[in-house]
């Protein structure tokens, strides 16, 4: 990673614990902001939680109902191609949300558009019978869902002080281990009925933006100066941050194995339930109900919990690491038993990881930041490491089921959990 020349940066990046990048510092926020904890909590539910689901749960069964030979590569090829468009938007909504100045604020717009074409896709994609036009229409879904992701994050950075980070991002965290496993649940019960079971997500991913937004409140910016853009600024704004980033890109980077090893065993749930153990589809549609409420109620628990105590101890590494090992450890149950109980087995341990790390990777990501001025780009960099995990990880789940069947997706789980977790352990600023 390239380093900071500045020596006067340098002495600051090696006092551990030490935030500079803040947009609005200790002394000027001495109570926890609720309102915007409440916003937080909500943000994830408004995009993740209705696109999320219908991704794992109702598009594979759409693409079995409309073709069971394609089904397995058509959910691979379906997760790479959207991954690959949400990337690249990703970066450049990031980008854009930081040097916008409108009446309505510079998150906002990008917030309030991406869930309307979010909601216009899966109605659309409803209604549809070809595989092909599906995945075309998830591309300009993932171009909005990526949009929202990239703006709505940063938030956190521009309206809360470090001390209180750990516990917004528990609320965060929270609401997105609901956004998961709650829905994933729900979506469960639309396996019979996917049309209407998409037009409801649809209408969630609506209304939740609604809430979240009259909670933020978020206020027009047209006082901050104007960004001009000339080759300083496109460089600060549009580029890869290259001044005292060890540590962003080691967070980068364990965030990305950590969603590879998850996403390979998400993906095929429902394929898990019924190829790999051999249930119905009613029976692997029970199951995925257990198995989400298992991940939802340890989940959550953990997500309460992580943040307040992250702040209380002052330590936002140690638990990130400890949830991504558990992630890892969870994948070996049902590799070595082809049973609904290892799968619920896997739940269980795996909702430990999920909740604590949910709740406290957002502060970590917050803490390793190289300035607040380009928060939404820099989270946007991250938030790449959750979608090109989420895209290689669909890619060698397809190519690693047709090759060797479903129980190998396992050991490669492992094996990227254990790398995720080594990498974020090396993070020196923040303990």
């Amino acid at each position: 990673m390239v380093q900071n020349d500045d020596s006067e940066n340098d002495k600051s990046e090696s006092a551990v614990g030490d935030i500079a990048n803040a947009a609005v510092k200790d002394e000027e926020q001495p109570k926890v902001p609720l309102m915007v904890a409440f916003a937080m909590f909500l943000a994830p539910l408004c995009w993740f939680g209705p696109i999320g689901s219908t991704r794992s749960v109702l598009i594979p069964q759409l693409f079995a109902q409309l073709d069971p030979s394609k089904k397995v590569w058509a959910v691979g090829i379906l997760a790479t191609v959207a991954s690959i468009t949400g990337a690249i938007s990703n970066l450049l909504f990031g980008a854009f949300s930081d040097v916008t100045r409108s009446r309505f604020g510079k998150r906002k717009p990008y917030i309030v558009i991406g869930t309307i074409v979010i909601a216009a896709s899966l109605c659309v994609i409803a209604n549809m019978k070809s595989i092909t036009a599906i995945i075309l229409i998830w591309v300009i879904a993932a171009v909005a869902e990526n949009a929202i992701a990239a703006a709505i994050y940063p938030q956190i950075s521009d309206r809360v002080a470090p001390k209180w980070r750990g516990t917004v991002s528990t609320f965060y965290g929270v609401g997105f281990t609901i956004a998961q496993q709650g829905f994933a649940l729900l979506a469960a019960q639309f396996l019979g009925n996917v049309k209407f079971g998409i037009y409801t997500m649809a209408g969630f991913t609506v209304i939740l933006m609604i809430i979240h937004e009259l909670l933020i409140q978020e206020k027009g910016n047209l006082n901050e100066p104007k960004v001009k853009f000339d080759r300083d600024s496109l460089k600060k704004y549009f580029f890869i941050p290259t001044h005292g980033a060890r540590d962003f890109y080691l967070a980068l980077v364990g965030k990305f194995f950590m969603v590879v090893g998850s996403t390979i065993v998400t993906t095929f749930l429902l394929f898990l339930f019924t190829d790999y153990i051999g249930q119905s589809t009613k029976a692997a549609a029970n199951s995925i109900s257990i198995f989400s409420t298992i991940m939802l109620v340890i989940g959550v628990f953990f997500a309460l919990i992580g943040g307040p105590l992250a702040d209380k101890l002052k330590k936002v590494k140690t638990p990130v690491v400890i949830a991504t090992i558990a992630l890892g450890v969870a994948a070996l149950f049902p590799l070595f038993a082809k049973t609904a109980w290892a799968m619920f087995t896997y739940a269980v341990i795996a909702a430990f990881g999920n909740g604590l790390y949910n709740s406290v990777d957002g502060a970590l990501n917050m803490d390793v930041l190289p300035s607040s001025d380009t928060a939404g780009k820099d989270l946007g960099l991250i938030n790449l490491a959750n979608t090109l995990g989420q895209m290689l990880g669909a890619m060698v789940a397809s190519a690693i089921v047709s090759a060797f069947g479903y129980g190998a997706i396992f050991i490669f789980a492992v094996c990227m959990e254990m790398i995720g977790a080594i990498c974020i352990a090396l993070i020196k600023r923040v303990h």
